[in-house]
């Protein structure tokens, strides 16, 4: 097998590891043309400045660590409260990193292990390689996304990288052999203070879909853009969202363990290159008052031998048993799930009715106002949209969340109820209560206690991670609880 190089730079083409499969490149200076597809994926290789996902071995890092002069490499993992965590490692000791021998102190993350058994191994995932762009061309800076192990050598129960592991197997199990995700990300630009400390003034008078002199945050977005892009995102569109300050950027799907890997980069690289250029970035649900808050609406869909499982051509609406069993399963565990996938005291604050948050248990094809929405492709791009989600959750754990519920849906036959197609927001209470048209929970409380009753979930996370997950979330809501509001101070200091 061979690979056709042009435009390279002084020296020519860098050849990889000997052995079987593909030879591939690696030069900052060189553009692939052509490669023998029966060789296999590449190894490594970066075109035109743009890194590609493929198929890393140990050897091939340590030489691209060595020739790209990369100082330090973070080995990136996920807490249960999806909060990224790193151990920072010296070029020197890549080798180690790479033949998973790197070990770090489980005990100092929330909701992992005791101190009596702190020794954890990471594993990285040898795939998920990547050089920020963002940091100066000296001293680069690389990472690898890591799965947690324990000493023995087996998996760590209270890894959400686990967590997801876990339900994707079932899924292939059921004879899916893909489950892909596709999320749309929210989040807020807000001005610093003289100290760098976030503020909540956007210098921003955009719009739904508004572009400059109005949206003061383009330049940014687009720095993210080209950022996500040179790690190998393909991004599909960009826009200011409803809200001032508010944006999405729209990232092309993937199977569900590299969509929740992405969405963590993606987070990532808007915080840290929103702080270069002097702002704050948010994935807060809902960061001011009055104004829309930002959502993480999720696409998914289920393929099997090669096919869309959730396709059918011959129905009404185009639409499979299996996509209306998946949509019956997330509308029988969204109570249940909520406090994964929504699990802030401030994400309820955003599921209000007045700014376009589903808050009704309900399901369209059309209808913006129901929390689960059919998007009008068809055929292989037939997929269900959960609006609900928000992009503070764990991805790991809210991927899990709902590819276990639907699948639940499918393994018990559920049929869903009749779509709704009115506005769910116009209608009465009594309107809803007669159509059969429950509420999301209204509060983290509710959300926790949902979750404590709906026992597919817990055992979807895992006796660890929802014991871990549970006291950390009730500890959250009760200091929620006892702590006095500006509101309430507001409100009552004077009158009373």
């Amino acid at each position: 097998a061979r690979i056709v190089v042009t435009k390279c730079g002084k020296g020519g083409p860098k050849p990889l590891t000997e052995g079987g499969g593909t030879r591939y490149t690696y030069d900052n200076r060189c553009e692939q043309r052509r490669s023998d597809p029966k060789g296999g994926a590449p190894s490594f290789l970066k075109r035109k400045g743009r890194q590609t996902m493929g198929v890393y071995s140990k050897e091939d890092i340590i030489r691209i660590v060595r020739e790209e002069e990369i100082e330090f490499v973070r080995l990136q993992f996920t807490d249960i409260f999806g909060m990224l965590k790193n151990v920072a490692i010296t070029a020197s000791q890549i080798e180690k990193a790479v033949s998973n021998q790197c070990m770090f102190d489980g005990s100092s993350i929330e909701g992992f292990v005791r101190i009596d058994e702190s020794d954890q191994y990471l594993y990285p995932d040898l795939k998920s390689f990547r050089i920020f762009p963002w940091r100066p061309s000296h001293g680069k800076v690389a990472r690898l996304i890591c799965d947690v192990y324990n000493t023995d050598g087996t998996p760590f129960v209270g890894d959400p990288r686990y967590v997801l592991k876990r339900v994707i197997q079932k899924a292939n199990d059921m004879g899916y052999d893909r489950f892909n995700v596709g999320p749309e990300a929210e989040f807020f630009l807000f001005k610093t203070d003289e100290e760098g400390k976030p503020t909540t003034q956007t210098n921003d008078e955009a719009g739904y879909f508004d572009l400059g002199p109005l949206d003061h945050g383009e330049g940014t977005r687009r720095e993210i853009c080209m950022a996500l892009e040179q790690m190998g995102f393909e991004i599909e569109a960009s826009h200011h969202e409803v809200a001032q300050g508010q944006h999405e950027i729209d990232f092309k799907y993937a199977d569900a363990l590299r969509t929740a890997d992405n969405i963590m980069t993606f987070k990532l690289a808007v915080k840290t290159l929103a702080q270069k250029n002097g702002l704050h970035a948010t994935f807060m649900p809902k960061p001011i008052f009055g104004i829309n808050g930002s959502g993480m609406h999720t696409n998914m869909s289920l393929f099997q031998g090669g096919k869309n499982a959730f396709y059918d051509p011959d129905d009404p609406k185009g639409l499979s048993k299996e996509a209306y069993s998946f949509i019956a399963g997330l509308l029988a565990h969204v109570k249940g799930m909520a406090a994964v996938t929504n699990p802030l005291v401030n994400s309820y604050k955003r599921l209000v009715p007045g700014y376009e948050a589903p808050c009704y248990l309900a399901w369209s094809a059309s209808n913006r106002s129901a929390l689960i929405r059919i998007p009008a492709a068809r055929g292989q791009s037939t997929r269900v949209e959960l609006r609900s989600p928000d992009p503070s959750c764990n991805p790991y754990l809210a991927v899990a969340a709902c590819l276990a519920a639907g699948l639940d849906g499918i393994q018990r036959g559920l049929t869903p109820p009749p779509e709704v197609t009115d506005n769910i927001f116009a209608m009465t209470p009594a309107t809803r209560k007669r159509r059969g048209i429950e509420a999301l929970p209204g509060s983290l409380e509710e959300a926790l206690r949902a979750l404590e009753a709906d026992q597919l979930i817990l055992d979807t996370l895992g006796e660890h991670v929802a014991a871990n997950y549970l006291t950390g979330k009730w500890r959250e809501w009760d200091e929620y609880r006892t702590r006095v509001s500006s509101w309430e101070r507001e409100k009552y200091i004077i009158n009373y």
